[in-house]
């Protein structure tokens, strides 16, 4: 099977990108290279194509009522022009996929799900909301999405046309080449930044406007290792059908006192109990970078636990993981990654591994 391309698939291979499957897409990763796009986006301004995720619209009388009885987080703490990060659970409590959801109005939202769950959540809200009189549609082949990441990103956007400087995790409606386009003050880096939902036919421009005004270009390897920074969650790796919100630590994105939500009874339940890992950020303590899937030894030399995402941080200039482990490890304690046959001291810590700046 041929793999999908975003419309921006020429522009990448223009620039010279190494491009790679990335959950059934071409996509770039990386242009000059991955540290250089990472610094970009930590000291200046980055753009990522993340036309691969998902868009879907929500709309019907009570749209937003509907929504919040599915969803894990409580979509009536924010309100019109906001959005909201939110997981969707099966009925044992497993992550079907994180998204963000943009609350319109109480009749209407749009949600931005990740690229290979994207028709997994609107199967599944689809059949959630049979009967209802809401309706789900996937809209994401009329739909790109920049991600414009950085600390001059605010001056760019401005630069183009664009508004800028609404609070963070909420959007603003404008216009691109006479078409409709969403700024939204979101993304996925730690640094200042703004996502942006644009038209499929005018995204290239779009594209070439953020390019030629000054943002690096940056592949889906600098958007991995700035997350990793961050601690943020990706799916298959920190949440997954497998790992919970509670073993993942988002027990923040879960509206406890709401009476409905899928996967609320088996939540709740395990969060009584007390999850049987939970997820830890590791850093080396000395040269070594951990990969995803390595086995975590207690100082002892007992197993308690697996990497679920490691890198290089181009930041710190040392190595770092997240890691599920056993709630026996706590932060400050030293454990062994074993990493190909060689075992390498780290400690556990409390993620960000650098201060956030999104505000």
């Amino acid at each position: 099977m041929s793999l999908r391309q975003t419309p921006l698939h020429s522009r990448h291979i223009a620039l010279g990108a190494k491009m790679a499957d990335f959950g059934g897409w071409d996509m770039p990763i990386e242009y000059v290279g991955t540290v250089a796009e990472h610094t970009a986006v930590r000291e200046d301004v980055g753009v990522f194509d993340v036309s691969h995720m998902g868009y879907a619209e929500v709309v019907g009388p009570g749209a937003i009522a509907w929504l919040n009885s599915v969803v894990t987080n409580d979509l009536d703490r924010i309100g019109p022009g906001q959005a909201q990060y939110n997981l969707l659970c099966d009925d044992s409590g497993g992550v079907i996929d994180d998204l963000i959801v943009y609350r319109i109005d109480d009749d209407h939202a749009f949600i931005v799900p990740n690229a290979s769950n994207s028709d997994a959540v609107v199967a599944t809200l689809t059949a959630a909301a049979a009967g209802t009189g809401v309706t789900v549609t996937d809209k994401r082949e009329d739909y790109g999405i920049l991600a414009v990441q950085g600390p001059r990103s605010d001056a760019l956007l401005e630069a183009i046309g664009l508004p800028a400087g609404h609070d963070y995790m909420s959007f603003a409606f404008a216009r691109w080449q006479d078409s409709p386009a969403v700024v939204c003050r979101t993304g996925y880096t730690g640094e200042r930044g703004y996502e942006i939902l644009a038209p499929a036919a005018v995204v290239t421009d779009l594209w070439d406007a953020v390019v030629g005004a000054g943002a690096t270009p940056a592949g889906l390897g600098a958007r991995d290792t700035l997350r990793t920074e961050m601690g943020y969650p990706l799916h298959g790796h920190e949440i997954s059908l497998d790992i919970t919100p509670v073993q993942a630590g988002l027990v923040w994105a879960v509206g406890w006192d709401k009476p409905e939500f899928a996967g609320r009874e088996a939540l709740v339940a395990e969060r009584a109990a007390g999850a049987r890992r939970r997820l830890r950020g590791l850093l080396a303590a000395e040269r070594a970078i951990p990969r995803p899937g390595m086995q975590v030894l207690s100082a002892d030399g007992d197993a308690v636990g697996e990497t679920t995402s490691g890198t290089f941080s181009p930041t710190l200039k040392q190595g770092i993981g997240l890691a599920l482990l056993e709630p026996s490890i706590s932060e400050g304690d030293e454990v062994v990654v074993d990493i190909r046959g060689r075992q390498a001291r780290f400690m556990v810590t409390k993620p960000p591994f650098v201060p956030p700046h999104v505000r």
